[in-house]
């Protein structure tokens, strides 16, 4: 296990009667070996399961960038992985757990993290919670439209009292500094303001993901389900089309699944399709459209997400998810 701590922080653990959180004091462990993790993350048990906070930080974070820490929050410690300092090793260690359907991990938007994490280390993300889908489901659920680019992010999430009611004021001297430095995340020993700031990014998260289960509809769920799997792999494209990845949760409902169409049985859900369409080279901009307004049209039309990679690439794909109904 973990030594002894320099570091604390809080955990919200739960309520009181006002809905305000109660925190609770953990230590905060830099990780370098995988001895150092707790052993029920390292040998995922389905008579052990567990829902973790997750993120990470790097430099321009995906296929090419540079993972740097990966974030652990569980409710008696965070664990912060140093992926510099502890290597290849330690962060493959963690491969059966990040890949595990018994641990759910937490995280706001996992789009580039799942990338990194698959072509850097061979990691196929699994099981995940996605924040910031989870709140687009609950808004669309509770009738108040959203526009088709209206992404919470992680700070208005964490201001919302509905789910904590936190001010995340410092996320945004982190940003200055990153966009001055953006380095920031490779320099060692890591810095009181760095520990802080990556352990505020996932200490928050379980504590969010309790109160949003408790809105989520059955339907809801499912699509929760399947988005965070897609999510998970729409910048992982390679040339097996996904068939080393897990499969999607099936539709409820269905009797029979065949290559081309389903037979379903009594009132079901649509079904999230995610297609990759290659875009020939030099025209990406023809489908974005000046400031954004081609693609924004199709995303109205169609009922789509659309989601391109942009400077970080893949830079001659469109990664589309659609509802198809049944």
């Amino acid at each position: 296990m973990a030594s002894s701590p320099s570091h604390q922080t809080h955990i919200p653990l739960s309520s009181d009667p006002d809905g305000k959180p109660i925190d609770s004091v953990v230590p905060i462990h830099i990780v370098t070996n995988a001895s150092q993790l707790p052993a029920e993350f390292l040998e995922p048990s389905s008579e052990r399961q567990l829902v973790i906070g997750f993120d990470c930080e790097g430099v321009d974070l995906c296929r090419h960038g540079s993972l740097c820490i990966m974030q652990l929050a569980f409710p008696d410690a965070i664990y912060l992985v140093d992926a510099i300092q502890g290597g290849e090793t330690v962060v493959k260690a963690c491969k059966p757990a990040l890949e595990s359907s018994y641990i759910t991990k937490v995280i706001h938007d996992c789009k580039r993290d799942s990338e990194a994490l698959y072509f850097q280390f061979g990691i196929k993300l699994h099981n995940v919670v996605d924040t910031q889908i989870a709140y687009s489901l609950i808004e669309e659920q509770e009738g108040r439209k959203r526009s088709p680019d209206d992404y919470i992010s992680f700070v208005g999430l964490l201001a919302d009292p509905r789910y904590c009611g936190i001010s995340y004021q410092e996320k945004e001297e982190v940003r200055v500094l990153l966009r001055q430095d953006p380095q920031f995340w490779t320099y060692r020993p890591l810095t009181e303001l760095m520990v802080r700031a990556a352990a505020d990014d996932v200490r928050f998260l379980p504590y969010i993901y309790h109160n949003m289960m408790k809105k989520l509809n059955q339907q809801s769920l499912w699509y929760l389900a399947v988005r965070g799997a897609l999510y998970c792999r729409c910048f992982c494209i390679n040339e097996n089309d996904y068939v080393d990845w897990p499969p999607l949760p099936p539709v409820p409902g269905v009797r029979f699944i065949y290559v081309d169409y389903l037979i379903v049985e009594g009132d079901v859900p649509e079904e999230e399709i995610l297609s990759i369409l290659d875009v020939p080279p030099g025209k990406m901009g023809r489908i974005i459209g000046r400031r954004g307004s081609s693609i924004l049209a199709i995303k109205e039309s169609c009922n789509a997400e659309i989601l391109i990679g942009g400077a970080k690439g893949p830079p001659d794909k469109v990664s589309l998810q659609k509802l198809k109904i049944y």
